[in-house]
């Protein structure tokens, strides 16, 4: 309990959106879910404000998320507004890389350095299963533009699925060999069902092991916003390999993270139904010290959280939906 009071919330997920042009197998439940009305999305001059009223309560990294990001028109406007932001020392942003090569320069030139990019598998058959999309020549191409305009880090998120993908760990880890990527492993979390989530489920343990041929992994030392990954540098690599583990090993106690949804809901804990609404008082005329005391709530809420219920519960939460919560 001591290490969760003592660590510095300083870093917030942004969802700008719940729409996204893939339809990822972990992702949602696509037969109920329904997308937000526009009008209950937060407008780019709210989510300004409410960066703003962060900075206040301590955060200085922000991570702007999906659904996809990239489908949200006016996006990079207000990536530049936000780099603009006083306080603000990152902005990052996740996308899965679909229209990446046709919007890279752009985010570049608006400020943006520090890129994630979803990437589960490098065969174009298998992409379509996962993603029910036959996009994987247009991700990888966004890679390379990522690559060659500059963009650090630059991180590949993987998310391992036992039977389906597991099989590629090898090859898409030595992406880090021959480039200088950061290939980020991460466990499966039950976001669609718990019997799917048994049977696909996979430990970062499982996944070190199986990469243990490739040379002893050397840690390397967290950044005082770096997110919830272990980082490893592997000998004669360019780049880094790191593994994300919820799950099996999970980082309750030094997780630093925020997350507001595009509705305008912050969560303090991912895998926890618990969320303070922000869009009610933005919106009904609540001050800024207002929003900033449920900022400071939803902060002393996950002090309390030295772990979450996951996965020991009989079936998967439905309000577990990646695409609506932000990913």
């Amino acid at each position: 309990m001591e290490e969760a009071a003592s660590r510095q919330i300083n870093y917030l997920r942004m969802s700008i959106t719940d729409r996204c042009n893939l339809r990822c197998v972990y992702c949602t439940y696509w037969k109920e879910w329904q997308k937000q009305p526009a009008a209950e999305i937060l407008r780019y001059e709210e989510l300004l404000r409410l960066a703003a009223v962060a900075v206040e309560a301590g955060v200085r990294k922000v991570r702007i998320t999906g659904g996809e990001p990239l489908v949200r028109r006016g996006l990079v406007g207000f990536l530049q507004k936000l780099n603009r932001l006083p306080g603000i020392d990152q902005v990052c942003l996740t996308t899965n890389g679909v229209l990446l090569r046709e919007l890279a320069p752009d985010l570049y030139n608006a400020g943006v350095r520090h890129l994630n990019v979803s990437l589960d598998t490098l065969k174009r058959d298998r992409y379509r299963r996962i993603t029910g999309s036959d996009n994987l020549p247009a991700v990888m191409a966004g890679l390379r533009q990522a690559a060659s305009l500059g963009f650090h880090p630059l991180k590949i998120n993987c998310v391992v699925l036992r039977g389906i993908n597991d099989d590629e760990v090898l090859d898409i880890a030595r992406l880090a060999r021959e480039y200088p990527l950061q290939v980020r492993f991460i466990e499966l979390m039950p976001t669609t069902s718990q019997p799917w989530w048994q049977r696909h489920f996979l430990s970062m343990a499982e996944v070190r092991r199986r990469l243990a041929v490739l040379g002893p992994l050397e840690p390397l030392t967290r950044e005082a916003t770096a997110g919830p990954a272990r980082n490893f540098r592997v000998p004669g690599f360019q780049g880094e390999l790191g593994f994300i583990s919820p799950m099996s090993e999970h980082h309750c106690p030094t997780c630093n993270r925020l997350r507001l949804s595009s509705d305008g809901k912050i969560r303090p804990c991912l895998l926890e139904s618990q969320e303070l609404d922000l869009k009610e008082p933005l919106r009904q005329g609540g001050s800024d010290s207002f929003i900033g005391f449920l900022f400071q709530e939803a902060i002393r809420l996950k002090h309390r959280k030295t772990s979450h219920s996951l996965p020991c519960m009989g079936s998967c939460p439905q309000d577990l939906s990646m695409v609506s919560i932000g990913g």
